[in-house]
């Protein structure tokens, strides 16, 4: 076997900590989810414990009942534990783990890579190589979902990528807690984060979503959710957000939650 590509993460991870991505995966994602006979997802550098990797697949398995995921780690200690938790609870079908990166270690190209607090180590260059690397090998109907949380799940900003590069950004978080959208920049993808400065698309973007909040302040009597729902849809009238189903629109907001076109945040797009 080749050296798996890619270094060993701190491994950091907890229960429900991915509950906004794979929330969002399962209600947007059920194309490629369901496409072919045994549909593939790859939980990437899933961490040192295996928990994230089987809340995916139990979430994922709701909308796409042949789904297969498969969890990949390069510590084969991590792996041992994802084999470790199967041996206890008994074999789950079509839920695995095995060692690798970057290469992805797969039987066929897979519909979805989630691939989570992994490239926050490297710099933005080997960030994006790694962002081309993996889309490359997606099937040709599936996305790759790359981004950072903190700890505890409340706060998380994702990109998708298909074979022809980036395709959205998504901001979610734990209303009660957030005191400005611009909060969630310290959870920007690794190829956007440098990049929250003055003359920046994504800068701009967070600039103007502050004041969008600012605006809708009068709406904080109805609580935090009616304030960032009136937020997001000032926002919209400046910028590409999803408006439609199943990405975007009320139902989405309501959940803490906003979808743009990446468009709004590509570097040298302003």
């Amino acid at each position: 076997m080749q050296r798996p590509r890619g270094e060993v993460t701190r491994g950091t991870t907890a229960p429900n900590r991915l509950r906004r991505v794979d929330r969002w995966i399962a209600a947007t994602q059920t194309r490629p989810l369901r496409s072919g006979p045994r549909p593939l997802a790859v939980d990437l550098g899933y961490g040192a414990s295996p928990v994230t990797t089987v809340e995916l697949y139990t979430r994922l398995r709701a909308v796409s009942p042949r789904l297969e995921v498969v969890g990949i780690e390069i510590d084969p200690d991590r792996v041992a534990a994802g084999l470790a938790l199967l041996a206890r609870s008994g074999p789950l079908d079509g839920l695995s783990f095995r060692r690798g990166g970057f290469e992805l270690p797969v039987a066929r190209p897979p519909v979805l890579i989630r691939a989570f607090n992994v490239l926050r180590q490297y710099d933005e260059a080997a960030a994006r190589r790694a962002w081309d690397e993996l889309a490359a090998r997606l099937a040709p109907s599936g996305v790759l979902v790359e981004g950072t949380c903190d700890e505890i799940g409340r706060r998380a900003v994702w990109a998708t990528l298909t074979r022809d590069g980036p395709r959205t950004i998504t901001f979610a978080a734990h209303l009660p807690t957030l005191e400005r959208p611009s909060d969630l920049a310290e959870r920007l993808p690794k190829t956007l984060i440098h990049r929250n400065v003055p003359g920046e698309p994504v800068h701009a973007l967070l600039t103007a979503f502050d004041r969008c909040w600012a605006t809708a302040a009068p709406h904080s009597a109805f609580g935090p959710r009616a304030r960032w729902v009136e937020a997001v849809a000032f926002l919209a009238r400046t910028h590409p957000v999803v408006t439609r189903p199943p990405h975007g629109g009320r139902n989405r907001w309501r959940l803490g939650e906003v979808t743009l076109s990446w468009t709004a945040v590509a570097p040298g797009s302003r």
